[in-house]
């Protein structure tokens, strides 16, 4: 009996831990998005990279993105992706090609360098990680659990730099075993941009393939 109560009390203890840690992993990604959505706009540089031990896969890519409110301009994998509030249009030089379609918040999970600052806000279970130091930065991780159970992502693991609150690194494993790795390289923050960074000019692309989605 002795015993039994000694166990159940051990249970409760560990359970307040994990809701304590819980609670501080709620906190400080609450000040990270705080932090973000104070800006008028944020530009940064990024480096990736995608493994799967069972297909042979180790390809690195590198990028960079400007972003203000919901209107972005990211350069991903050799296209363009610029959304003006309304619409997307991806661009792909390469082929000449540019896909133009309508966003709508289908509830959709999918993380790319267009959300990295932000996806995390909803549709996760946050938990307190590891702390790193990395180049003379405390790099504090939260592991993030998909709700959805059908859901590509196995896990995340963020890492954010605990001085300036901003995301330092992402650590995307997927159900498929591929694991995808997201770094920050530079970070810049209201600065002056280009009036037509948020903007699709069809002059541009004349005698390109344009695809419009429905």
């Amino acid at each position: 009996m002795k015993n039994y109560f000694l166990s159940v009390f051990m249970i409760f203890a560990f359970a307040k831990a994990v809701t304590a840690q819980d609670a501080k992993a709620d906190k400080l990604l609450d000040e990270v998005a705080q932090k973000f959505k104070s800006y008028d706009n944020v530009s940064f540089t990024y480096k990736g990279n995608f493994k799967n031990s069972k297909t042979g896969t180790d390809m690195d890519v590198q990028g960079d993105a400007k972003m203000a409110g919901e209107k972005y301009n990211v350069n991903f994998m050799g296209t363009t992706y610029i959304f003006d509030g309304t619409k997307q249009y991806a661009i792909n030089t390469e082929d000449q090609q540019v896909t133009i379609s309508t966003v709508t918040n289908d509830g959709n999970q999918m993380i790319t360098p267009s959300n990295i600052l932000t996806f995390y806000e909803k549709g996760y279970v946050k938990k307190w990680d590891i702390l790193q130091n990395e180049g003379g930065r405390k790099i504090q991780f939260i592991k993030l659990t998909p709700i959805k159970s059908d859901s590509e992502y196995k896990n995340v693991l963020l890492g954010i730099d605990v001085n300036t609150k901003h995301i330092n690194k992402a650590i995307i494993t997927e159900n498929s075993g591929t694991v995808a790795t997201f770094k920050l390289m530079s970070l810049k923050t209201n600065e002056p941009l280009p009036k037509n960074s948020f903007s699709y000019d069809p002059k541009q692309y004349k005698n390109w393939t344009v695809e419009e989605m429905n």
